[in-house]
């Protein structure tokens, strides 16, 4: 999920979806290279991102991934079910500072 979230604003090469995760979770996910290209490929085979050409003047030593439509209806798809999780734990008591979807 968090390298089909960095590949929705755009097509980005390895690093760059390094350092995009390691923000977006505020360092606390920080993929190393070797479960990054695995988690690229097995992505790739999934047909939820593909290799791409990069922006025009892009470094064409780099491989660049961008996101497909399948891969937005699953991130769609998990943010959903991720969603409803959080709903429960909220209604649970178990998130603080969260209130159930029903409730607001």
């Amino acid at each position: 999920m968090a390298i089909l979230l960095a590949l929705a604003d755009g097509e980005r090469h390895g690093y760059a979806l390094m350092q995009e995760i390691e923000a977006q979770t505020d360092g606390a996910l920080r993929p190393g290279t070797g479960s990054l290209y695995a988690g690229l490929q097995r992505l790739m085979a999934d047909g939820l991102i593909r290799e791409s050409a990069g922006e025009p003047g892009a470094d064409r030593r780099r491989r660049y991934y961008a996101i497909t439509e399948q891969g937005r209806e699953v991130a769609r798809a998990e943010a959903r079910r991720m969603l409803r999780v959080l709903d429960t734990a909220a209604a649970k008591n178990l998130a603080p500072g969260l209130r159930p979807l029903a409730s607001k």
